[in-house]
């Protein structure tokens, strides 16, 4: 589903409303200031869900490019470090 589009003035009305829609309908909600888009809210969960993604695209981004120019390891060194990784995103959460 698309973003819900609303007044920013919602955010205090219908403060209740917003959050069940970031939360069970999973759905972002743009909230607009005379008329254009300026800031975005979503459900906590959504939010990490959208970090951890990023971070890992970040990461295949770099172990991209250390393949292209040549800086590689082991692959069980590289397996043993990216559970460190995963570990330490899981107790950040």
């Amino acid at each position: 589903m698309d973003a819900i589009i609303r007044p920013s003035a919602d955010i205090r009305n219908h403060y209740n409303e917003i959050s069940r829609q970031c939360r069970e309908e999973r759905v972002p909600v743009i909230l607009t200031v005379n008329g254009r888009g300026d800031t975005a809210v979503l459900g906590l969960q959504d939010y990490y869900q959208m970090k951890s993604e990023l971070e890992l695209l970040r990461t295949l981004a770099e172990a991209d490019e250390d393949v292209k120019t040549g800086r590689v390891a082991p692959i069980q060194d590289t397996f043993d470090d990216i559970r460190s990784k995963l570990l330490e995103m899981r107790n950040e959460i």
